[in-house]
Order: structure tokens, then C-alpha cells, then sequence
């Protein structure tokens, strides 16, 4: 593999990521039709997201491989890495700037059966500080919090 290469988001982006998106839930959840939830999705993507978080782009020659979104309270909505790169150093570099970007703190909510995703964040400084259910889909989540 590449290099990858961080970047700030751009417009021309949203496709790609949308993609991506999509692509990555699909892998990690495949008893949940995404594509049924691709209009809502990029309807949050434009008016929720792209307009309020800081959006950073991973690429290794010019294809889009993973994001990260974190808002100026620190709240890490999004951080996708396409299923190509699970394991490579792309989370990590992604996570690693969110904390860059919000340098008080960074909290997220986390799936609670996404056991490979919990072990991530725990490998990368964040502890488990209560339980929720996920506004949207109404899945048990962890929350969870870097503090530096």
C-alpha cells in the first residue's frame, strides 16, 4: 500500500465519501441495507456535517481511503476507513488528528456489538465513560472520550 496523505475535505469530495460511507457500514454491518439510507445520509452529509465539523480526508494516490469529522465541542461523528485499509495506519492517523483538532478532548459514540471498533479507540487512548442509545437507529452505543 501507499502512503497515505491527510488532507482537509473539499466539495468534490462528497461523492467519494458519501461511497465510502456506504461502502464501509455496509462491510462492518451487512444485515442493514445502507443503500436504503443513502438519501438520508447525504441530506446529513450536507446539512449537518459538512457545515458544522472539521473534515479531514485520508488518500493514497488520490483516492479517497478514510475520513474523520470532529465538531468544535470535540464530538467525533464520523471516522471511516474504506475496508481496504482496516488494520493499515489510516484510523490511526485520522484519530490522531481529531485530537490534533480538538486538543481538550474528543468524545464519540461507538455501536456496543462493534467489538473491533472498541478495541481501537481503547488501543488509542479513549475509556468507556457510560452507555446510550444512538438518536438515529436507536442501537445501544458506548460513549466514549480522549482526554489529553
Amino acid at each position: 500500500m501507499s502512503a497515505l496523505h491527510l488532507r482537509p475535505y473539499r466539495p468534490e469530495d462528497e461523492a467519494a465519501s458519501i461511497d465510502l460511507w456506504h461502502r464501509t457500514w455496509q462491510q462492518a454491518y451487512p444485515q442493514i441495507d445502507f443503500a436504503a439510507r443513502l438519501d438520508w445520509w447525504r441530506e446529513r452529509w450536507r446539512k449537518d456535517l459538512v457545515p458544522k465539523a472539521s473534515i479531514v480526508v485520508a488518500e493514497a494516490d488520490g483516492v479517497l481511503t478514510g475520513f474523520v469529522t470532529i465538531d468544535g465541542e470535540g464530538y467525533l461523528d464520523q471516522l471511516v476507513v474504506d475496508p481496504a485499509h482496516w488494520g493499515s495506519d489510516a484510523a490511526r492517523l485520522l484519530v490522531d488528528e481529531a485530537k490534533r483538532l480538538s486538543p481538550s478532548g474528543v468524545t464519540l459514540l461507538v455501536n456496543k456489538d462493534n467489538a473491533r471498533a472498541i478495541r481501537f479507540y481503547e488501543r488509542n487512548g479513549f475509556a468507556q465513560a457510560g452507555e446510550d442509545l444512538n438518536p438515529t437507529s436507536g442501537r445501544p452505543v458506548l460513549k466514549m472520550t480522549w482526554r489529553a
